[in-house]
């Protein structure tokens, strides 16, 4: 089993199959923004290879990001290989949802279990200016047969901005009265290449309540106040459906993480927000044992930091976030 020096278990892997996205989002990646070339990237045995060196020290969670990982060639029998690994107990993804409507049927198929979903505004053309080029009707056909196939529960991800939908959040929220689905609001998070629209613009957890319980009356805590995954979790009256508060910024949850996380490029990156990372595809390259890839693994996940140092300044600059996956 895995732990850092602060003695949490690490045991759910984040891996960015591909830094490649068919979105701009602008709190994600600059509109003229230049991928890696595939040899540079993880191959798709080289990823396997690598899973099951996690899987060895008791990591049972996967999820699988991008950028937009359904656009990594072979994505379907990638799923399914992973899914067939006996010590994985959760296979789940972030998706944009663009594809979702066609491939959501053969994604469960293959294994996958859940899906988290990116849908900041109901909104056409907010999200069209958001997303830089998206169509929010593909991502709303993607949620819904998502949950025709049984990917349930539908976890909604949802980033505030301000001057572009902070007013969007009620209607969002309001989804949760007909859908047994939860809609979770993630504060902005700092990144190199657009770290001022993030910093400037960033909209708050205290806010986007304020705001719902203002439109919509209070909101009654759940799971005694314990966090789901990353979400502090509410439900309004009556509701169907839960809301989720990421409170990364103002009130990080450090204590509670498990996480490690592998880049599309084959770096392990110990904390979304701070820059220190381990090569393993370098010497998986040059031929290092599975013993010897295990150990910089184990000794890179001793060194996991605690959490971000936002509070004193501290951003990384290293990356934008479509190349980690979040």
């Amino acid at each position: 089993m895995a732990y850092d020096r602060f003695g949490r278990h690490l045991h759910y892997l984040r891996i960015s199959v591909t830094d490649h996205c068919n979105l701009r989002c602008l709190y994600c990646m600059p509109k003229e923004m230049s991928f890696h070339p595939n040899p540079e990237l993880l191959q798709d045995e080289e990823l396997l290879y690598l899973v099951k060196l996690f899987t060895t020290l008791g990591f049972d969670k996967i999820r699988l990001t991008g950028g937009e990982p359904t656009l990594r060639a072979n994505f379907l029998e990638l799923v399914r290989e992973i899914g067939s690994i006996p010590e994985i107990k959760i296979l789940t993804m972030t998706t944009n949802g663009i594809t979702l409507a066609r491939l959501a049927e053969p994604l469960a198929a293959a294994g996958m279990k859940r899906v988290n979903i990116s849908l900041d505004t109901l909104d056409p053309q907010k999200f069209s200016r958001l997303t830089r080029k998206g169509r929010l009707e593909d991502v709303w056909q993607g949620i819904i047969e998502a949950e025709r196939v049984g990917m349930v529960p539908i976890k909604i991800n949802a980033v505030i901005v301000r001057g572009y939908n902070e007013s969007d959040a009620v209607d969002l929220a309001r989804l949760t009265y007909e859908h047994p689905w939860q809609i979770r609001f993630i504060e902005m998070m700092p990144f190199g290449g657009i770290t001022d629209v993030q910093l400037n613009q960033i909209v708050t957890k205290a806010e986007v309540q304020a705001r719902i319980e203002s439109a919509l009356g209070s909101l009654q805590i759940e799971n005694d106040g314990n966090l789901d995954g990353e979400a502090q979790v509410y439900r309004l009256a009556g509701a169907k459906g839960e809301l989720g508060f990421i409170s990364s910024v103002t009130a990080p949850f450090c204590w509670s993480c498990t996480r490690a996380r592998l880049t599309a490029d084959g770096r392990l990156r110990l904390c979304l927000l701070r820059e220190g990372e381990v090569d393993l595809l370098t010497p998986l390259r040059k031929g290092a044992t599975a013993d010897e890839l295990r150990q910089l693994i184990i000794n890179g996940l001793w060194e996991k930091p605690w959490g971000h140092k936002l509070s004193e300044g501290e951003i990384p600059l290293n990356r934008v976030m479509s190349e980690i996956g979040g």
